[in-house]
């Protein structure tokens, strides 16, 4: 994506509350076409991080332009080249939702009879146009908020968590229409989620957040590659003093903890300890176990899938007290 244009440039952005830190020297830029994943658990600053792009919320420090443009000094002029769904779609509910796309394309001065019809097509919403929006299902209510947020021609599209509450067919139906307004209408596409499954399927890159702060940036053929070269060890040793020493030495590679204590005879308990390690790490590390003498029943080794090494990216956090606001 280097020859493409920036269209998102974030460098050194931080927004305090009081005493907390929600988040902290982000830098990022997306590009026109590309479509990039905000990744990480509930609470590590993505939707703030959304929010901050498009002026919801104040920020502490930092420069956010779009398309050149400084949000500071020339927001109005950034924000026409914006399409956004941040807090969910909103819309007037006893309007058709034909209504409710000429109301938009008035206020916003883009969006012809002509666009409004392909948008809708493409959306496969043509047929429920003349409905009030109160009628609408939830994966229809998805998808009008992405025409509604496109319909001006943006060349910035940010997307908190689209897919929540959807089933497979409107994941499925919303993933196809962000991958041809991102690939056909050249839209830079930021998508926040903690779905990792559903961001590799459409993401060119994927940015991990956590506590606030970008702990990673991948393209997705390295992402993939990047987990096929982790692995998850599991040593299965007897339950002396030792465990405790061979879970010191094994730190130096990774995270070491004991998953789980067997129950088998007296004399005959194990202790299952694991560490997840390189590939190219495992032989050396089985030589250290070897040689510190200890009694070691069995070692299996796993390769890591994309969400254990998430999770392993992440420090296992699913959900964290949000202070989002």
């Amino acid at each position: 994506m280097t020859n493409q244009q920036i269209v998102l440039d974030v460098s050194n952005l931080t927004k305090r509350i009081a005493n907390r830190t929600l988040v902290e020297d982000v830098a990022l830029q997306v590009h026109t076409g590309e479509i990039v994943g905000l990744l990480g658990p509930n609470g590590a600053g993505k939707s703030t991080l959304l929010r901050l792009i498009v002026g919801l919320v104040r920020k502490t420090s930092g420069e956010i332009k779009i398309s050149g443009y400084h949000i500071d000094s020339q927001y109005e002029r950034a924000m026409q080249g914006v399409g956004a769904v941040i807090e969910g779609p909103h819309f007037y509910e006893e309007l058709t939702g034909y209504e409710n796309l000429r109301m938009v394309s008035i206020l916003s001065g883009g969006g012809s009879e002509d666009r409004i019809m392909q948008l809708a097509t493409r959306a496969g919403l043509v047929q429920s146009l003349h409905q009030k929006l109160s009628t609408y299902s939830l994966g229809m209510r998805q998808r009008f908020g992405l025409l509604q947020a496109i319909l001006h021609k943006p060349s910035l599209l940010l997307l908190d968590e689209p897919t929540n509450g959807l089933d497979p067919a409107g994941i499925r139906e919303l993933r196809a229409f962000l991958l041809h307004v991102a690939r056909v209408e050249q839209v830079a596409v930021v998508v926040s989620s903690h779905l990792l499954a559903e961001i590799e399927k459409i993401c060119d890159r994927v940015v991990v957040m956590r506590r606030g702060q970008i702990i990673g940036q991948y393209g997705l053929e390295e992402l993939v590659q990047t987990s096929m070269d982790q692995a998850r060890v599991v040593f299965e040793v007897a339950p002396y003093h030792q465990d405790l020493a061979l879970m010191k030495m094994i730190a130096t590679y990774g995270n070491a903890e004991v998953v789980e204590v067997a129950s088998y005879p007296p004399g005959l308990e194990r202790v299952a300890i694991q560490v997840n390690v390189r590939a190219d790490q495992i032989p050396s590390l089985h030589r250290i176990v070897v040689q510190a003498g200890v009694d070691l029943y069995s070692m299996r080794v796993k390769q890591l899938s994309l969400e254990e090494q998430y999770m392993a990216w992440v420090g296992g956090e699913h959900v964290v007290q949000s202070v989002e606001s």
